[in-house]
């Protein structure tokens, strides 16, 4: 039988645009979640570097895992982005989103895209999410 956690985590993995885009779970815990993606040439815009909505839906992902990561429907409800370095085909980028305070039915959460060998921080957002009545496991459930 699987735990709690792992219910979590089997619901967030199975997001069909982070299969598709072939973005990795690498940490997943309360507030808190990792996610890589290995730029490929499908991810380039025109200057070929990465195009910037890959980038947001990278951390976008990251952000709807972490802030889901209680069992509780969380939905976006504001992203803002930095973005502050580009990237290239073969670079490997971490998105990792932090929850910074959950205040009744709203979540705050920082978001870091960086650079997975260099460590240059290629975007910042700050995102906002609205968690709704539903859990998808339930808070108690083992």
């Amino acid at each position: 039988m699987s735990t709690r956690q792992e219910k979590i985590e089997n619901h967030i993995t199975a997001d069909p645009c982070a299969n598709a885009l072939g973005a990795q779970l690498e940490a997943l815990r309360a507030g808190y979640a990792r996610y890589t993606l290995e730029i490929t040439e499908a991810m380039l815009n025109f200057h070929g570097i990465t195009h910037g909505g890959v980038v947001f839906t990278l951390g976008d992902i990251a952000f709807a895992a972490a802030s889901n990561s209680h069992g509780q429907m969380a939905v976006a409800q504001n992203v803002n982005i930095t973005f502050l370095q580009a990237s290239k085909v073969g670079t490997r980028l971490i998105a990792e989103a932090s929850e910074v305070a959950l205040n009744g039915p709203f979540g705050l959460y920082d978001i870091r895209v960086t650079d997975a060998v260099s460590g240059e921080l290629i975007a910042r957002s700050q995102a906002t999410v609205y968690r709704k009545k539903t859990w998808f496991v339930e808070e108690m459930s083992e």
